[in-house]
């Protein structure tokens, strides 16, 4: 079965009520529902899917949603009611919407299919179940390819979802099935390591292990155990990389979808994908709002629309005016302004170096001559007689005109572990008005409270990759660790995850860096958390003289 892992599932499907499979055929209004419709895999695996089609029999193309979470389980049902703070409204989506696919009630009706899947071995499809996995990318290919024989279907197949649905987007298209004519992905990550499992090299503590032991493992049959797997897998090796996306092997149609607010999720590996994959005909669209409720408002969906028609149906529409690149730029909360581009990373970017001040807590224009030093708790918060923080360290920059800051930081840092021989750091980034105040802005789906960004590592994990890193973006290798010496400065790029921020003149980017995580919320909201920190002590850091702290921002000139 390859070099898994597997467990029991963590419950069963008849114990929640789901029972199957029972073939059934219903027709509500003009949409017929052809529920727990076999298909074979190439082995002789059979998994099951809910169709949803047109009434009449006409051929149409046909959109596949692909995720784990039950082909029954609705969006109305578990987002709108459970996560009452996402902002999914009741008016967006009806009853047969997978959680996180497209909704059948209205794309029945614009003339397409849609099919909802069980994968191999989750609720009651046959098979062992492995998650984002080659065997997974196979079976997604092989529905690709049923799906077009059927009589009902044109034999052009797309894609959409959000999350897991997007994420497998960008696995099963660099396969090339012959069928899939265009994907949606919509805010899904492309490197599991680096951006769902760990951060920076700090192990996630909250979600990924709700989501590998809970949320993923239901089934009939045995499952993959990711969460154990995780643990026998703390560097990026050959299991991560069965884990990652081969980007540069997709070529077919994408609108991608991604938002500045899904950091420690979504956000970077939405844009690395669009960055990274070979289609000649791709859009990028990244918006400021909760990712759940964008994506199932009716002018994204008309987007979606448009973009389908010309992909699925070969009908001119606006797609063909669109910019390569569409980017929504933050003044505050929701408010902001959209700009056309032609590229991501846009071309128009300057890299901007602001130097710290670590003992005034500022960033400058020039580097400090002298050495400067300031050592901060890692473990613990607090103020000192100052009424200055002890848990962090907090540098300031005030613009003196309007900047726009769209894409990824890069935070050059000399620190010392002075009573450990690793160090984790989590940097924030945030906005100030010209009173002081915080501005905030939607984060991670379901909150209204987020920060610019967000970035983390482990300090033994700072090796770079040259040929990957450039001078907005290190990129860590998270091969092998190099622990430190207690007390000894080194050198480290902390990557801070795309951001597009306005800045009036009088407006203030602080910068955070501190031993735990900079948004923190009650243990029963869903959250990335890093609880598991090899922190002690005092972090000290270093500024000044040979110690060129530095902060690299990507500064959009205006044409």
């Amino acid at each position: 079965m390859g070099p898994y892992r597997f467990m029991e599932p963590f419950y069963r499907p008849e114990t929640v009520g789901i029972h199957g499979p029972a073939p059934s055929r219903t027709v509500e209004g003009d949409m017929l529902i052809e529920r727990d419709v076999a298909i074979p895999l190439r082995d002789g695996t059979r998994i099951y899917a809910d169709v949803f089609r047109p009434v009449s029999g006409d051929p149409v193309p046909a959109l596949l949603a692909w995720g784990p979470y039950g082909k029954h389980e609705g969006t109305l049902q578990y987002l709108v009611r459970a996560f009452p703070a996402a902002g999914v409204r009741e008016e967006d989506v009806g009853p047969y919407a997978m959680f996180e696919g497209p909704d059948p009630n209205f794309w029945v009706p614009q003339g397409y299919a849609v099919v909802n899947v069980n994968p191999r071995g989750v609720w009651y499809s046959e098979g062992v179940a492995t998650f984002i996995s080659e065997q997974e990318a196979q079976d997604c290919y092989d529905t690709i390819e049923w799906i077009a024989r059927r009589p009902w279907c044109t034999g052009r197949v797309g894609m959409t979802g959000v999350s897991y649905l997007a994420n497998f987007q960008w696995r099963v298209a660099a396969l090339e099935p012959p069928h899939l004519a265009a994907i949606n992905p919509w805010e899904g990550w492309s490197d599991t390591y680096r951006e769902f499992a760990f951060h920076g090299g700090i192990p996630e503590t909250w979600f990924w292990p709700y989501w590998t032991l809970q949320r993923l493992p239901v089934g009939s049959r045995l499952v993959e155990d990711l969460f154990t797997e995780t643990q026998e897998h703390p560097l990026f090796d050959a299991f991560w990389a069965s884990k990652a996306a081969a980007l540069e092997h997709i070529r077919i149609p994408a609108y991608v979808v991604a938002s500045w607010t899904d950091h420690g999720l979504h956000t970077r590996g939405t844009l690395e994908g669009f960055k990274r994959i070979g289609s000649q005909q791709k859009w990028l669209e990244v918006h400021g709002e909760k990712k759940w409720a964008y994506y199932y408002r009716l002018e994204s969906r008309l987007r979606q629309l448009a973009f389908f028609e010309k992909f699925l149906k070969g009908r001119a529409t606006e797609v063909d005016e669109w910019p390569a690149v569409r980017v929504f730029i933050r003044a505050k909360g929701t408010a902001g302004e959209w700009r056309a581009f032609e590229a991501w990373p846009i071309p128009e970017t300057r890299a901007y170096v602001l130097f710290l001040d670590v003992e005034r807590g500022l960033l400058t224009e020039r580097q400090p001559s002298e050495v400067l030093t300031r050592w901060y708790l890692a473990t613990s918060g607090g103020v000192d007689r100052r009424r200055q923080p002890l848990g962090r360290l907090v540098c300031d920059y005030r613009f003196s005109e309007p900047v726009e800051l769209v894409g990824p930081m890069r935070l050059h840092l000399w620190v010392a572990a002075l009573d450990s021989d690793d160090a984790d750091l989590f940097v924030g980034i945030q906005k100030l008005d010209r009173d002081g105040q915080l501005v905030t802005f939607p984060h991670y789906a379901q909150f209204d409270d987020g920060p610019v960004a967000l970035g983390w590592l482990r300090a033994s994990h700072r090796a770079l990759d040259p040929v990957r890193s450039t001078e907005l973006q290190p990129f860590h290798r998270h091969e092998q660790e190099e622990k430190l010496r207690p007390g000894e400065p080194v050198a480290v790029d902390i990557e801070i995850w795309p951001s597009g921020t306005r800045f009036e003149a009088g407006e203030t980017l602080r910068l955070i860096v501190q031993g735990r995580d900079i948004q923190e919320y009650p243990p029963g909201r869903v959250y990335a958390r890093h609880e598991a920190t090899v922190n002690r002590g005092r972090h000290l850091v270093l500024s000044g003289g040979p110690y060129d702290s530095s902060l690299v921002v990507p500064v959009v000139e205006r044409g």
